[in-house]
């Protein structure tokens, strides 16, 4: 038998996507439910115990194979001793007020750091977990996936910045919150010279950088908004070397293709073209 992975069931990737979602709430202004179900499901708990587990495989990085190997049997015999009963009715409770307070489609769809590890993981619990007899090649994979990932010794820019996350994540939830409001303060307060179609697009490329089809979407929207709008200006501007300018800068004004991905300079092209409009609406009267 062969265990299929599902990121609805899997207590790390939910966990993930919930402290993503308050992040993305806190930037909107918007009350978030997600801090609510963080509190009530990862407190205490089968899922709080469980969800340690996971964290320990993103705590413990750069071993030694033989610790390695240690701490990936210790974790999975761990996982027996919780109450699988309890763990299962948990789980459906957390993924039912999930789906009653955000679109899953949306929810589900952001790219998560260790998403393979905590894939891998999520198999070989369930395997630990069944009185029938699994693809031995799966677990196999899988351990080798882990073992990797605990061993793994290039410390690159990118690691260096998921260490900072994973210390945050062991903040008790009152600290996160603080440090939540700390961050939306700081960022409004560096960015508070910009307009507020500006401060728009900055936010959603945060909230989305890592979910290509909503970025996209978004910016090839923001493309025709604002050919439309410097088109119709252009009408009322009298001087005819800017209109000739105003042309080229529309016809430069074209939707990203379904294979281009969305890059930051694209992200700084929509606000510089913002303020060409504030300048010829300023220009105009």
């Amino acid at each position: 038998m062969e265990i299929k992975h599902s990121k609805f069931k899997n207590t790390g990737i939910l966990f993930e996507l919930l402290v993503r979602q308050v992040t993305a709430d806190t930037l909107n202004s918007t009350e978030s439910s997600a801090l609510g179900i963080i509190k009530k499901y990862f407190s205490k708990g089968e899922l709080n115990k469980e969800l340690k587990l996971y964290e320990s495989l993103t705590k413990n990085t750069h071993l030694i194979e033989s610790r390695a190997s240690l701490l990936l049997q210790t974790l999975l015999e761990s996982s027996k001793k919780l109450n699988r009963t309890t763990l299962k009715r948990e789980r459906y409770n957390l993924i039912k007020e999930i789906k009653e307070s955000y679109d899953t489609q949306g929810f589900f769809s952001h790219k998560i750091p260790h998403y393979k590890a905590y894939a891998a993981f999520y198999t070989l619990v369930e395997a630990e977990n069944t009185q029938e007899i699994t693809n031995t090649s799966q677990i196999v994979s899988n351990k080798v996936t882990l073992l990797e990932h605990l061993c793994a010794s290039q410390v690159n820019e990118s690691q260096i910045k998921q260490s900072v996350v994973e210390e945050f994540k062991t903040y008790d939830k009152d600290t996160r919150i603080l440090t939540y409001k700390v961050l939306l303060e700081k960022f409004n307060g560096k960015y508070e010279s910009l307009l507020p179609s500006q401060k728009e697009i900055l936010k959603e490329f945060i909230n989305s950088v890592d979910s290509t089809a909503t970025l996209k979407n978004f910016y090839n929207t923001k493309i025709n908004e604002f050919k439309s709008i410097i088109t119709e200006l252009n009408k009322s501007v009298s001087n005819q070397v800017t209109q000739i300018k105003l042309t080229e800068v529309t016809s430069l004004l074209v939707e990203l293709d379904k294979k281009s991905p969305v890059k930051s300079d694209d992200i700084i092209n929509l606000m510089q073209y913002v303020s060409l409009i504030e300048e010829i609406k300023k220009v105009n009267g």
